[in-house]
């Protein structure tokens, strides 16, 4: 059945389904009841939840219930980022966040948006709030920390999967200085304090996705790796089939009714976060005319835009209080800070994708897409600005996909900078078609990567040339992640599931094989004399027989990544002043004397924390898991295991973004590798997966962290998507209500 037949059907049977709620507080626990008796739960034996119903929105119904009771917290805590309410929760501190949030999120007008959407799209919606507040109705002890009922409304706040939002981007410190100051200005210790966050030492956020194609492939069907790397514990594993032809398996963020990186019977998709750049800040002249704000454009004065926005917030005593703010606007968007110079500087306004209704479709439409044409066609949509997409399919098509939300602009100008916004030349001017971004099919290679990385290196020599694209297709360039990617793909020709996952865990750390020869040639260049490089001598030694490849015993790799954070400390401010990567400043522009400094600094911190240099990296670096808070409190003195490998900064495809934290001396991870699945399309799908800890949120059950020891091994487990695969390993069965967790 062609794909747009199939959504036609599947709304029909959600629109016949799922009935509007019912306004006002009460929940039609009868109307609620009667979905939950079509729709159908049964957890396997690793707790995930293999949702059935008769309709997609019953499904939906189902999944959201299912998530709710694995870890409804973090269902609560992303609607109250997404819907600009922390604050009542955490408090006046928060209220920066939720200002910032709400500058574009504006309950009347996705109330408004809501009741204009599509009759399958808004039947979804009022299913997933249903099975939100199902879950409430039936477990009165869990007790919300703000949201005591979902509308179905709200579900349009949260429609992407990235924990790096576009929002993000705003400065916290700088929007509190204009708004929260009279002179509207930013300060120089607000531009200090950023600058200070920027270049600071962090694990890179995003994701691997690997596309293989059958001439790669040992038995001649498709594979497909999945892994993204967000903070831990951030999605929940599931499946979602329904009677409409909906069968959707993977990652979903908590609190959302779609699969967001996953697979079908047909085909897979993996999101990586994207270096395209599709936010932009334009620097607005204003000026007081006849009493009232104005902005310069072109020969026009056009009036700035004002609107008040009221937060809410957690008084000290427990009370709501509120704070009131009156925010400026021009055409380009909200004005999020301001810059100090001649004349007063300038105001700076914020622009970015806001499709909250398409974006929605497009989240939830491509999960029911069978091949390459009917996922390109959900793609049209156009509302996914922040994610590349890795694609393959049963038919054996492999492919690449840039964001589809891309503003048109005028490549003379830099919009990695603010540009002038009283220059209409700098305006965005549409968006881009499909075909005038970076996109690649079944390349003659054989497969397709991206790592956060640019898309110039996805399919090795036959990749997009970046001389034929505006210069904000990318804004990062290459990394080290994908300079291993490139060398563990093109490695073999007869990849099958375990050589695909022995890729994606591939040791060789490519970041240290650029910088170790730098600091071995700096050693030989500095004086026999000096005292640092006589007591560096057995450490560069050490590191002159290192394989450069992590492992658990290796002392090498403990020496390497102190070395390397300890020269990241003294490159990055200057690195960016410049410029110029990171790597490339810690390489070719620190002195011989700044790189022995650092070893030597790295030496002692071993020495002072672990009682030699020679420390293995197992024993600092940790996965502990000790409770269900969504920020983890950590503990040397409590049991935690052994992670091989390293952060993502050094190249390692198998991300663990680890430090220390106060009262410890162990690194303990909180993100990379939360989520890992590779896919074979064959005749039928085969498919293994693998969370970091485990599915439930809950300290008590058995899932909180039964997936914990395989985690550090990549001991990817079954995953049960057929109905004979789940036969024997079933846990329980059971409909919305019937049995609490």
């Amino acid at each position: 059945m062609r794909i747009g037949n199939l959504l036609l059907l599947s709304a029909a049977c959600a629109a016949l389904s799922a009935p509007a709620l019912a306004a006002g507080p009460a929940a039609d626990l009868a109307r609620q009841r009667a979905v939950a008796a079509r729709v159908q739960i049964t957890r396997d034996d690793w707790g995930i939840a293999h949702v059935h119903g008769k309709s997609d929105a019953d499904a939906v119904f189902g999944m959201v219930y299912a998530q709710a009771e694995d870890d409804f917290p973090r269902i609560e805590a992303n609607y109250l980022t997404a819907l600009g309410r922390t604050a009542e929760a955490e408090g006046e501190a928060a209220i920066w966040q939720d200002l910032r949030m709400r500058l574009f999120v504006d309950p009347a007008d996705l109330k408004a948006r809501y009741a204009a959407s599509p009759a399958w799209l808004k039947a979804l919606m009022d299913a997933w709030a249903g099975g939100l507040n199902f879950y409430l109705a039936t477990h009165p002890a869990v007790k919300p920390k703000v949201i005591t009922r979902f509308e179905p409304w709200m579900a349009l706040s949260f429609t992407e999967g990235s924990i790096g939002g576009d929002v993000e981007r705003i400065s916290l410190g700088e929007l509190e200085a204009f708004y929260g100051k009279p002179q509207l200005q930013a300060s120089e210790q607000v531009r200090a304090r950023e600058l200070a966050q920027a270049v600071e030492f962090r694990e890179p956020t995003g994701s691997n996705g690997f596309a293989i194609a059958p001439s790669n492939t040992r038995d001649g069907h498709a594979l497909l790796l999945i892994n993204p790397h967000t903070s831990f514990f951030f999605r929940s594993e599931l499946q979602m089939t329904s009677d409409a032809g909906l069968n959707a398996y993977g990652a979903a963020t908590w609190g959302q009714f779609f699969i967001y990186q996953g697979f079908n019977a047909h085909a897979g998709w993996m999101h990586t976060s994207s270096t395209v750049d599709v936010v932009d800040e334009f620097a607005e002249t204003i000026v007081r005319k006849d009493g009232k704000l104005v902005y310069r454009y072109g020969a026009e004065d056009r009036p700035v835009a004002t609107s008040t926005v009221e937060v809410a917030y957690r008084a000290p005593g427990g009370a709501l209080a509120h704070r009131s703010f009156t925010v400026y606007r021009t055409h380009h968007g909200p004005i999020v800070r301001a810059t100090e110079g001649q004349g007063g500087g300038k105001w700076i306004a914020f622009a970015m994708m806001y499709r909250p209704v398409e974006a929605l479709e497009q989240s939830f439409l491509r999960t029911r897409a069978t091949d390459y044409q009917s996922f390109l066609k959900v793609a049209e949509l156009k509302a996914n600005s922040s994610n590349n997409t890795l694609f393959a399919d049963d038919k054996g098509e492999v492919a690449y996909l840039h964001p589809q939300f891309i503003p048109r602009r005028d490549d003379r100008f830099d919009y990695t900078r603010p540009v002038d916004g009283a220059d209409p030349a700098t305006d965005w001017k549409g968006l881009h078609a499909l075909s005038e971004a970076p996109h690649l099919k079944n390349p003659p290679n054989g497969w397709l990567m991206n790592t956060n990385n640019w898309p110039y290196s996805a399919a090795g020599p036959y990749s997009p040339k970046p001389a034929d694209f505006p210069r904000y297709m990318d804004s990062v360039g290459e990394t080290p992640r994908g300079v291993h990617a490139t060398r563990v793909l093109s490695a073999r020709k007869d990849f099958t599931l375990p050589t695909l996952i022995q890729a994606a865990y591939d040791p060789y750390l490519t970041a240290f094989a650029d910088l170790v020869p730098t600091l071995s040639k700096a050693y030989d260049q500095t004086p026999d004399g000096d005292p640092v490089k006589a007591r560096l001598g057995d450490q560069m030694a050490a590191l002159r027989g290192w394989d450069l490849k992590w492992s658990e015993g290796s002392a090498e790799t403990s020496l390497a990544v102190f070395w390397g954070e300890a020269l990241w400390a003294k490159s990055a401010a200057a690195a960016k002043a410049q410029g110029v990567s990171v790597y490339a400043y810690m390489a070719e522009r620190t002195t011989p004397a700044q790189k022995l400094a650092a070893l030597a600094e790295a030496s002692d911190r071993l020495a002072a924390d672990f009682g030699d240099w020679r420390t293995p990296w197992g024993r600092i670096n940790r996965f502990q898991r000790n409770d269900g808070a969504i920020v983890q409190t950590f503990d040397d003195a409590k049991p935690s295991i052994a992670v091989p490998f390293t952060s993502g900064q050094w190249g390692s495809l198998a991300s663990f973004g680890a430090k220390r934290y106060p009262g410890t001396k162990k690194y303990y991870g909180t993100s990379g590798n939360s989520f890992v699945a590779a896919v074979e399309f064959g005749p039928r799908v085969k498919a293994v997966a693998l969370s970091a800890g485990g599915e439930s949120g809950d300290p008590a059950s058995r899932h909180f962290n039964d997936q914990a020891e395989r985690y550090p091994r990549g001991d990817l487990r079954a995953v049960y998507f057929y109905p004979d695969e789940l036969k024997g390993h079933v846990e329980r069965t059971y409909r919305p209500g019937e049995l609490g967790r």
